[in-house]
């Protein structure tokens, strides 16, 4: 039923023959809205390029997906060591000082709960990172709206973090940039 509907509705084209569904255009400008919504008339992305010609290095906006960080936007470093994210993935918000700072707008009740859910989807315990740890930085992060951490999510590396002066949904959006 959901299938047909899809197909009254232009999102799918189907194929009785063959008893095949497929997708048409529409479905590419399902989330036309979202690249508005995010950056707006794109000075955000005008100030992602400046900032990675500036400095050569991974620039990224980020959201929070449930107890992952989603990278939204990325433009990877040209540099010979890097730290390569891909658009669309997920990293648990415990890895990440970009999740570290998408947490500020929380209440500590519900850091506590989002970090421990993260911490229990990172394989291997030394990757786990304490609520203590996250909950030092955090009080600084709140004030300032900005994070900078070295040697997370990998050794030598390092990111700094801004929250951007909107929201998305109500959720916060940050803008982040990493390397060595």
């Amino acid at each position: 039923v959901l299938l047909k509907n899809l197909v009254v509705l232009g999102y799918l084209r189907y194929d009785r023959a063959e008893r095949l569904y497929f997708p048409t255009p529409r479905v590419a400008s399902l989330g036309d809205w979202i690249s508005q919504a995010l950056f707006g008339q794109g000075r955000v992305l005008e100030l992602m390029h400046e900032l990675h010609d500036a400095t050569g290095e991974t620039v990224s906006i980020a959201m929070l997906n449930d107890i992952y960080v989603q990278y939204i936007r990325v433009i990877q470093s040209r540099h010979a060591i890097r730290f390569p994210t891909d658009e669309g993935s997920l990293r648990p918000l415990t890895r990440s000082a970009v999740g570290w700072l998408l947490l500020t707008d929380r209440t500590d009740a519900e850091v506590e709960k989002l970090v421990r859910r993260a911490n229990i989807a990172v394989p291997g315990g030394e990757e786990r990172v304490p609520l203590e740890t996250i909950a030092a930085e955090l009080h600084d992060a709140r004030l300032r709206g900005t994070l900078y951490l070295e040697n997370l999510p990998l050794p030598g590396g390092a990111t700094i973090g801004v929250v951007l002066p909107w929201r998305v949904q109500g959720r916060l959006v940050v803008l982040g940039m990493g390397g060595t």
